[in-house]
C-alpha cells in the first residue's frame, strides 16, 4: 500500500494546533472509547516485527486494524498473517489517520518508547507497551502522569507479572516469611549481542525497504552501517538501547521491587568494564541503597551482567559476572551450576531464589535448614494465605499478559504491570544507566529526580531529543 510521506514539519504544526486548542477550551481531554467485554478492540500495532509480532499475534483475537514499521520487508512479512490490515511505515501518518483505534501496541526499539506511547495516551488510547518502558528517567516519570491523567489502560512487556509464581512470592516476602530483607542480588546472561565496542567509521547505503530516518526517530543523525544497528543489535547502543540492565531488569528486578516496595534509592553506584560514549559496558555490576520505608529496613540491591571478553572476541563475554559464591553454594548445590540468571532475596529469617528471568518458579531455604526447596512445597508457604489476585487467562505468560490487558481495556481489573508500577520500576532501573553513564557514585533524590552529587548527570535523566522531535 502506498503511504504518502508524513514530515516532521507536519506532525509538529498538527501537535501545536491541538496544544492550543486544548489551551483554548476548545477541545476537550480525549477519552477511551467504551468497550463492553463482547466487542472487539481495534488495535494498531508500532513495530511489527520481531517482539512485536508475538505481541500482535497475541492480541489477535481484537481488530488488528494498522501496522506499522520502518521496514518495508517486515510489513510484506506481516501482512500475510493480517491482511485486512493497513500498512504505514510512519506511525505519526497511522495515528493522523487511523481515527478509530482503541488501543496501541509499541514493540519499536527503546529510543521511540516514550513519544509513541505518549502520543498514543494524549488521544485516549489503551497501551500496551514493551519493556523497558522508555529510554530515560525522565520519560517513565511522564509515562506515569499520562496514564492518570487520560484515564487509559496500560501494561509494560514483562510477561513474569502474569506468573502466579511472582505473585506468590510477593505474597510471601511482604507477609514477613523470611524477615527483613537487607540483601538482593539478581544477574543476567545478558547482554547476548556485542557491547562495549565503538562507533564503526564511515556509511553503507540505506537499504531501500528501510526507512532509516523515521528508524533513527528522536535520536541524533548517524549514517546507516549493516548490520550494525538494525534489526536486533541497537539494544548497547546508547543512543538506541539501554544494555543489558534495561533489557532484563524490568523481568528479573520485578518481583523484589514489588515485594520489598523498593521505591527511591538513594545511592547508585556502578563498577564496569571499560565504557566508551557510544555503547554501554561488556560487564557492569551496580548497587542500588533504598533506604527505609514503610517499617522495612534499607536494602542494598545488587545488579550483575556479561562477564569477561572471550579470547579473540572483545565484545561478547563469558558470563562469570555473578554474586559472591558464599552467597550462591546452596543454589549450586542444588542446580549443579549457577543458572545464567536468578534473583536471591536474603532476609533474617531465610532466603528466597529464583532460577529464571520471569519469576515463575522460586524456592525458600529458612533458617537452619542445610537446603533449598521447591517454593510450592515448603511447609512455611502454605502457612501463607494469598491474597493477591491472579492472572485468570490461559496459555503461556506472554499469552495471558496480553489477555489481561485486553481485558482491562473493556472495563475488567486494572492490568497488574500498569505503567503506574511499570514506569516505576522503570525509572529505578534506569538509574542504573545514568550512573554508568556519569561514571561516579550518585547521591540521589528521587522526587526531585536529580543527582545532588552530580549535576552532570542531567544529561542523561532527560536527553534532548532531535531537532523536529518534541515529547
Amino acid at each position: 500500500m502506498p503511504v504518502t510521506k508524513f514530515t516532521r514539519r507536519q506532525f509538529i504544526a498538527s501537535t501545536a494546533l491541538t496544544s492550543a486548542a486544548l489551551m483554548t477550551g476548545c477541545l476537550s481531554r480525549p477519552q477511551p472509547r467504551r468497550v463492553s467485554a463482547n466487542e472487539k478492540l481495534n488495535i494498531g500495532v508500532v513495530g511489527a516485527g520481531g517482539k512485536g509480532s508475538s505481541d500482535t499475534d497475541h492480541c489477535a483475537s481484537e481488530n488488528i486494524v494498522a501496522l506499522c514499521d520502518v521496514d518495508e520487508d517486515t510489513l510484506n512479512s506481516r501482512r500475510q498473517k493480517y491482511p485486512r490490515a493497513r500498512i504505514y511505515t510512519d506511525w505519526r501518518q497511522m495515528f493522523d489517520q487511523e481515527k478509530s483505534l482503541d488501543a496501541v501496541i509499541v514493540s519499536t526499539p527503546d529510543h521511540m518508547h516514550a513519544i509513541v506511547a505518549a502520543t498514543a495516551m494524549k488521544l485516549g488510547k489503551h497501551v500496551y507497551c514493551q519493556k523497558p518502558l522508555v529510554q530515560t528517567v525522565y520519560e517513565a516519570r511522564l509515562m506515569r502522569k499520562l496514564a492518570k491523567d487520560y484515564g487509559v489502560t496500560t501494561q509494560m512487556g514483562n510477561q513474569g507479572s502474569a506468573e502466579d509464581g511472582l505473585r506468590r512470592t510477593v505474597e510471601l516476602v511482604q507477609a514477613g516469611l523470611i524477615g527483613q530483607v537487607h540483601q538482593v542480588h539478581v544477574w543476567s546472561n545478558r547482554p547476548v549481542w556485542p557491547q562495549g565496542m565503538d562507533r564503526p567509521p564511515g556509511s553503507d547505503p540505506v537499504p531501500g525497504t528501510l526507512h532509516w530516518d523515521e528508524w533513527l526517530g528522536v535520536a541524533p543523525f548517524r549514517p546507516f552501517k549493516s548490520k550494525v544497528y538494525h534489526p536486533f543489535a541497537w539494544r548497547g547502543w546508547q543512543d538506541f538501547g539501554t544494555g543489558a540492565l534495561g533489557d532484563m531488569a524490568c523481568h528479573t528486578a520485578n518481583m523484589p521491587f514489588r515485594a520489598l516496595k523498593l521505591g527511591y534509592p538513594s545511592e547508585i553506584e556502578a563498577e564496569t568494564s571499560p565504557m566508551n560514549k557510544e555503547t554501554y559496558p561488556l560487564k557492569s555490576k551496580i548497587r542500588f541503597l533504598f533506604p527505609a520505608r514503610e517499617g522495612l529496613d534499607p536494602v542494598n540491591f545488587w545488579w550483575y551482567d556479561g562477564g569477561n571478553p572471550k579470547p579473540g572476541d572483545p565484545y561478547n563475554h563469558d558470563g562469570n559476572n555473578k554474586p559472591p559464591q558464599e552467597l550462591t553454594r546452596e543454589i549450586e548445590e542444588m542446580m549443579g551450576s549457577i543458572p545464567g540468571s536468578g534473583c536471591l532475596l536474603i532476609g533474617e529469617k531465610g532466603k528466597i531464589f529464583s532460577p529464571d528471568d520471569y519469576g515463575a518458579r522460586f524456592f525458600i531455604q529458612m533458617k537452619g535448614e542445610k537446603e533449598l526447596t521447591e517454593g510450592k512445597n515448603h511447609d512455611a508457604v502454605k502457612a501463607v494465605p494469598q491474597r493477591i489476585p491472579r492472572n485468570a487467562f490461559e496459555g503461556d505468560a506472554d499469552k495471558r499478559q496480553h489477555l489481561e490487558w485486553i481485558a482491562g481495556c473493556k472495563g475488567g481489573p486494572v492490568p497488574y504491570s500498569n505503567f503506574d508500577i511499570a514506569a516505576y520500576l522503570t525509572e529505578i532501573i534506569l538509574l542504573g544507566c545514568v550512573a554508568m553513564r556519569t561514571g561516579r557514585k550518585l547521591e540521589w533524590d528521587g522526587p526531585g529526580m536529580r543527582a545532588t552529587n552530580a549535576p552532570e548527570a542531567m544529561q542523561f535523566v532527560k536527553r534532548q531529543y532531535r531537532k523536529g522531535w518534541s515529547l
